[in-house]
């Protein structure tokens, strides 16, 4: 009855959307409710089946039990015969054929089967049976026996006696019959009503929880995420009931709260390219700020802006952060500008210590110690953010964000602060780098400057000092001669320094020689010849690639300058200048003159030549050996590399 009234609300309210609990308790499984169902079918079967069995047990039994008495029937009548010719041999043969019949009735024979049914009707007319036949067996037994006429009354009697057994046997095994058709009946009914009940139990537990399952399905997929499925039982199916009403109360709540959780991500993905942005365009601004004061200026402004801040100051610290010098700012009141451009570190809410510097929200209170120069609570900020610029653990600055209200921050906001005063940080240490490098630039220029004076102007003056001593003496001796000579050399000389100066005026650039190394070296030796009168040789072995003309140069100027250090100091009497083109290029210039000790050190002129000659190698990728010994001369070698460009 409670099933059949669960089937109507399941019919009637899922309708409605209306949701009942007045299912009686139940704890079985799906698996133990069928396997209950089908041992109680079972059993019925094997009860009626067997009770079948035994019925027809029964039928078989006393069937051959009315054989038997047929047969016993038919030897009654035989004996009768039997009688009439005294034969008392065949009488008894049938005798005992006879009684084995009725022995085989009295105990049976379960083989065949054969034996009396136990009703007492058949077992009371058994019995008569036997008392009969033993009265009979004694008189037919004795010779001589009755007459034909009372031996055939006799057999009738008996075998009439017979008939009554036969009878019981029979009426018994009528009702046996009828047994056998009424439980052949219940077997149909049986087959039918287990037909029944398992279609009944599967709409029961398994149908009707699956049509509650789709009905639930179908308005989830109509839209109604309210939908919701009655688990009834405790089975598999309940289990699958409950989670689907986990599962649509999960998509409700999804559904439900989808619109917010859009605008979050919204307003995350919306601040994240804020702060993207902010990131590119403070690494623009790092990129194209040239000077100190525009970098700091536009970090001060663009930070104002990414941390809504009602004022931004940036402010550069010393090496020993000592104190914090206002570099820029950015909505900030005239007074603090005025009154805070330095600030001794520690001594008032900017300008943190190197050590345990971060990046701070500080509230502004007028009584607070640490805040005592009072600036900020006067024009009335509230809130202070103190960001440090940090450099290879190197205070370099700090950035200061000035709120008129109470302010946290987030740590996004925090991670995107500190960033932008990297970029500020790595961008003051390029500005720095490239002071230096142009400083750097000036000196190497300085020092370019110095060669090409020492290496043209410089020698030419000594040459021209040295024609003035020459003149000196010669006015002394009054040779006019010699004197004459003497002019033209200090007047050619005057000339090719006026030529120096006007190319270096003019080209900024040492002269540069268009033919081969070969004829350049000549030149210079002639002219050596010419001026000191010592005897040169040049030797060159090999046939190599032509030298490019800057580098063609740089060996030049090594030459002359180790010519004239011969013509300064070495006091020598000949030159060899020997030039190797293979395998790579060596070029070596030999004196006879007085030598040096190489291992003493000093600031003269030869030093500084010496030093001149390395700073031009070097610039080729080229080496010098310089080799001397006091009184046996000295030797230059310069070694260029092995792999150089051609020659244009």
């Amino acid at each position: 009855m409670v099933a059949e009234v669960n089937q109507k609300l399941d019919q009637v309210l899922p309708a409605s959307g209306l949701q009942y609990s007045a299912r009686m308790p139940r704890s079985w499984s799906l698996s133990a409710k069928l396997g209950a169902i089908g041992g109680a079918l079972l059993l019925m079967a094997f009860a009626s089946i067997g009770l079948t069995l035994w019925v027809t047990w029964q039928l078989e039994g006393g069937a051959a039990a009315v054989n038997e008495a047929g047969r016993m029937r038919m030897q009654t009548w035989r004996l009768a015969q039997t009688l009439a010719r005294a034969d008392a041999q065949q009488i008894a043969g049938l005798v005992s054929q006879f009684d084995q019949s009725v022995s085989v009735l009295r105990s049976g024979d379960p083989a065949r089967p054969l034996f009396v049914p136990h009703d007492d009707e058949s077992q009371q007319a058994f019995a008569a049976v036997q008392r009969d036949w033993e009265v009979l067996k004694t008189g037919w037994s004795s010779l001589p026996g009755p007459a034909a006429d009372l031996s055939a009354q006799q057999a009738d009697a008996f075998v009439a006696r017979i008939d009554t057994f036969v009878s019981a046997i029979e009426h018994h095994l009528s009702r046996l019959t009828a047994v056998l058709n009424a439980v052949q009946f219940m077997m149909v009914a049986l087959t039918i009503g287990s037909a029944i009940a398992l279609l009944y139990s599967a709409y029961l537990f398994i149908f009707n929880p699956l049509s509650r399952l789709q009905a639930g399905l179908a308005r989830v997929e109509a839209g109604d995420l309210a939908a919701r499925v009655d688990p009834g039982a405790n089975d598999e199916f309940g289990a699958l009931a409950a989670g689907f009403n986990r599962m649509a109360e999960t998509l409700q709540g999804l559904y439900q709260n989808l619109e917010s959780k859009v605008q979050e991500k919204t307003e995350r993905l919306e601040a994240q390219r804020a702060r993207l942005a902010a990131l590119y365009e403070s690494a623009a601004l790092v990129a194209r700020a040239d000077t100190l004061d525009a970098l700091a200026q536009g970090i001060a402004k663009q930070v104002r802006q990414v941390a809504r801040a009602d004022a931004s100051a940036v402010r550069w610290s010393d090496e020993a952060n000592r104190r914090y010098l206002l570099l820029a700012s950015d909505c900030l009141p005239q007074v603090m500008i005025d009154e805070e451009q330095c600030i001794p570190t520690g001594e008032c809410l900017c300008g943190q210590p190197q050590g345990g510097a971060m990046t701070r929200v500080i509230p502004i209170q007028p009584e607070r110690p640490a805040s005592r120069l009072g600036h900020c609570a006067r024009e009335g900020f509230e809130t202070m953010v103190s960001v440090p610029v940090r450099l290879h653990e190197r205070m370099v600055g700090e950035i200061n964000l000035f709120y008129r209200e109470a302010k946290q921050l987030t740590d996004d906001d925090r991670a995107l602060l500190e960033t932008i005063a990297s970029h500020l940080a790595g961008a003051i240490e390029g500005l720095r780098a490239a002071a230096l490098q142009r400083e750097t630039a000036v000196a190497e220029e300085r020092s370019f400057i110095a060669r090409e004076l020492h290496d043209s102007i410089a020698q030419s003056l000594a040459f021209l000092k040295i024609q003035l001593v020459l003149l000196r003496s010669d006015i002394k001796s009054g040779e006019a001669a010699r004197i004459d000579k003497t002019l033209g050399e200090l007047d050619a000389g005057v000339h090719e320094s006026l030529s120096d100066v006007r190319e270096l005026l003019v080209h900024f650039r040492t002269r540069t020689n268009r033919e081969d190394i070969a004829p350049a070296l000549k030149t210079t030796l002639q002219k050596f010849e010419h001026q000191t009168g010592l005897a040169t040789h040049l030797d060159i072995e090999g046939e190599g690639m032509p030298l490019p003309a800057d580098v063609q140069v740089q060996v030049l100027h090594v030459v002359q300058e180790a010519l004239s250090n011969v013509r300064k100091h070495a006091r020598a009497r000949a030159v060899w200048v020997e030039v190797q083109q293979t395998p790579q290029w060596r070029v070596e210039v030999r004196d006879d003159g007085c030598g040096f000790d190489t291992d003493c050190a000093g600031p003269d002129e030869t030093h500084v030549g010496l030093r001149i000659m390395r700073e031009r190698a070097q610039n080729i990728g080229a080496t010098v050996e310089v080799a001397s010994v006091p009184g046996s001369g000295t030797c230059v070698v310069l070694k260029l590399p092995e792999r150089l460009g051609v020659a244009a």
